[in-house]
């Protein structure tokens, strides 16, 4: 049986394309998509992907007008909230490390809720 063998991208609407872009850039390390063939597009770690559909009345996402959420893994969560703090962006920590590792949530410009994600490492060292 063929398979997926990782998500290939993720496309949704926005009120400014350009602005929200240009914002996952400048906090999150997305480069933007090429206006042609020959620049590399951003390319993710390899790494677990959790694939999740959440019953269509989940309080988990907050805003019950938004219809996704990004979880993006990140190597050293702590460092991440420092940095985007930094930047004058409101991030919430889960105040508790989760059997599978660290959480915490920021929105974006618009309004769309990112979990960060700090896998914990399976042996037990982070």
């Amino acid at each position: 049986m063929q398979r997926i063998t990782g998500f290939g991208g993720f496309f949704f609407r926005a009120e400014n394309p350009e602005q929200l872009a240009a914002w996952y850039a400048q906090h999150f390390g997305i480069t933007e998509v090429p206006k042609d063939y020959v620049t590399p597009v951003w390319t993710q770690d390899q790494g677990p992907t959790v694939f999740a559909p959440f019953a269509k009345d989940t309080k988990y996402f907050g805003d019950a007008d938004k219809q996704w959420m990004l979880n993006f893994r990140v190597d050293d969560l702590d460092a991440m909230i420092a940095q985007l703090q930094a930047a004058g962006i409101t991030v919430e920590k889960h105040p508790e490390e989760l059997p599978n590792g660290s959480f915490a949530r920021v929105y974006d410009p618009e309004g769309n809720p990112i979990e960060l994600w700090q896998p914990k490492d399976p042996e037990g060292a982070e």
